[in-house]
């Protein structure tokens, strides 16, 4: 070989050497600012602490991950999205809060050939016919939410509901989850903005309704602003409340105090969960965050790197059919215990009934009582035609 070829050999071999060397890159687009802002930064700190405790590692391979706030705002998202794949090729994504951006962006990445792992928004849109090997959810079907209220407002004998959400897709859905499985009667069922703090209309709505029982889905800042201001106008003591997490997680607890006291939510996870993958998420948390309250956003944010690092320990993004049959082969692990994917990738799980209660300390918090679903999937799993793992 001649010295040119020798020099072109060397440099191709470190050329090489340097590409094994570089982390794969983990996109994560999410909501940072705003009211809802830290629905986002809880799942970045959840995912960002499941790799501090890996040693900067996911499935025994070196990750960086890419953190970019696309301000509650679809086309924001799919900017970021366009630019992750084209500019930085980036093949795995994550982190995004909402359906309406989900939608925005969700479907550029896996045109794009990349690969999503949803820590929270799934809508019905991609857990059906539309169902994609490259789409993984480590969260819920957002309908889990409104159903397992539904079963809980069912179980509780309640005759008379009415019902509040967001005026988006995720909104839309949960109501007609919630009805899919609470069988009374619904005497108002009110759409309110993704801006809105003022609730006083929709208030004097379930005033003159007089239900039963109020199923309310506002996230984030939203159900901060409308637990405080049902409380105000004193009707926490004449009509009780069940909700779904999105509406009563540990943060808004800490705002809204005694405005919670009583209210009844389901959930996936609680920080009172008894298994050893959770105590130590929740220990981790408190070492490095201290008082910062811990949501189910952080643990979906910390289960979500799990699974990709099944799917990193036998594969790189690059082969997504390979990712994928290590992820389906896998032992998923969870800080929810007991945890497996259905056959359009979505989670099967249980859901319990949490309470707001005060502790030996005097202090609110959210307390498991029992279990309200059990081994619970998803409606359109059923209709999802998946190629073989």
């Amino acid at each position: 070989m001649s010295y040119r070829g020798i020099l072109t050999a060397m440099a191709l071999a470190l050329s090489a050497s340097v590409a094994l060397a570089e982390p794969v890159k983990i996109g994560m687009i999410t909501t940072l600012s705003g009211p809802a802002g830290y629905l986002g930064q809880d799942i970045r700190d959840g995912f960002q602490l499941a790799i501090d405790k890996n040693s900067g590692k996911l499935g025994g391979k070196e990750v960086s991950l890419v953190v970019e706030d696309d301000g509650l705002k679809p086309g924001n998202a799919k900017q970021i999205a366009d630019k992750m794949l084209s500019d930085q090729g980036i093949k795995l994504f994550t982190g995004i809060v909402f359906a309406n951006v989900a939608f925005a962006a969700v479907p550029d990445i896996l045109d794009g050939d990349g690969i999503y792992v949803s820590a929270n928004t799934a809508s019905a849109s991609f857990a059906g016919k539309d169902c994609s090997p490259n789409y993984f959810v480590s969260s819920w079907q957002d309908d889990s939410q409104g159903e397992s209220a539904g079963a809980l407002a069912q179980s509780l004998g309640y005759k008379k509901a009415f019902l509040i959400a967001p005026n988006y897709q995720a909104g839309k859905e949960t109501m007609v989850a919630f009805k899919r499985f609470y069988k009374g009667e619904v005497a108002g069922e009110v759409y309110t903005g993704l801006d809105q703090t003022d609730f006083a209309p929709e208030i004097a709505q379930i005033r003159a309704a007089k239900p039963d029982v109020v199923y309310e889905f506002e996230p984030g800042g939203l159900g901060i602003a409308f637990m405080r201001q049902y409380d105000q106008a004193g009707l926490l003591k004449e009509i009780p409340m069940v909700v779904h997490p999105a509406s009563l997680d540990q943060v808004i607890v800490g705002a809204v105090g005694n405005a919670a006291l009583g209210v009844r939510v389901t959930s996936h996870w609680n920080d009172d969960f008894d298994n050893p993958m959770n105590k130590e998420f929740v220990a981790e948390w408190k070492k490095k965050f201290g008082d910062r309250p811990i949501t189910y956003y952080a643990a979906q944010g910390y289960d979500a790197a799990l699974m990709m690092g099944t799917g990193l320990e036998k594969a790189t993004p690059d082969d997504a059919a390979d990712f994928r049959k290590a992820i389906l082969g896998a032992d998923i692990p969870s800080v929810r215990g007991s945890f497996k994917l259905g056959p359009n990738q979505h989670p099967i799980q249980d859901w319990y009934s949490l309470k707001a209660e005060k502790g030996t300390d005097g202090k609110l918090a959210l307390k498991t009582e029992g279990k309200v679903l059990t081994a619970h999937g998803d409606v359109y799993a059923a209709n999802c035609k998946m190629p073989a793992k």
